[in-house]
């Protein structure tokens, strides 16, 4: 089903739209969580919970993008799920190292103004990944979005790991310098 499709289950109100909702996204949403949670059960739940945040706000609103959309509230749902697991036993894992390579190029977010400072990096990074080789931007976001692990996409986009490593590493480097030019305080 097209998501256009889908879209108008939602704004009639129909069950039917979580249902195709997660036929068409669930394994992709899953494995998002998966790879920051590494926990089946709770990898779960924030599908489901994505699926009944995107119940309660479709409509009104209507996102351009339903896979982007839904990949976001799941990778939001699933990051602060870790916080709160992390900040009670304190551990490190791969979700620890995708924010540690990005802590030097990307600012940290607090209060009001440090959102719409925020919303500013976001928009400058969005420009960045638009100059980016599509094989590049669909491997930077792959890792720091989707928390694929080195190995995975080092397999999906058959390249060594020291290869994607190295492109990693350096366009996380043109990132820092693109947005200190955007006047980003780093």
């Amino acid at each position: 089903m097209e998501d256009h499709e889908i879209l108008d289950l939602f704004f009639e109100r129909s069950e039917y739209a979580i249902d195709e909702t997660k036929l068409k996204y669930g394994k992709r949403l899953q494995k998002t969580a998966m790879n920051i949670l590494h926990s089946a059960e709770d990898a779960e739940e924030c599908v489901s919970d994505t699926l009944f945040q995107a119940w309660e706000a479709i409509p009104p609103a209507r996102p351009t993008s339903l896979g982007a959309y839904l990949a976001k509230i799941t990778r939001n749902l699933s990051l602060n799920r870790w916080e709160a697991s992390t900040a009670q036993k304190r551990g490190g894992g791969e979700v620890t190292l995708l924010l540690s390579e990005l802590e030097d190029c990307i600012p940290g977010v607090a209060g009001p103004e440090e959102n719409f400072e925020a919303t500013l990096v976001t928009e400058a990074i969005n420009k960045y990944l638009e100059t980016l080789e599509k094989a590049t931007r669909k491997l930077f976001v792959l890792r720091y979005f989707h928390g694929e692990s080195i190995r995975e996409l080092s397999e999906r986009f058959r390249i060594s790991e020291s290869r994607t490593k190295s492109i990693l590493f350096r366009t996380r480097k043109k990132l820092g310098a693109f947005l200190e030019k955007e006047g980003v305080q780093l």
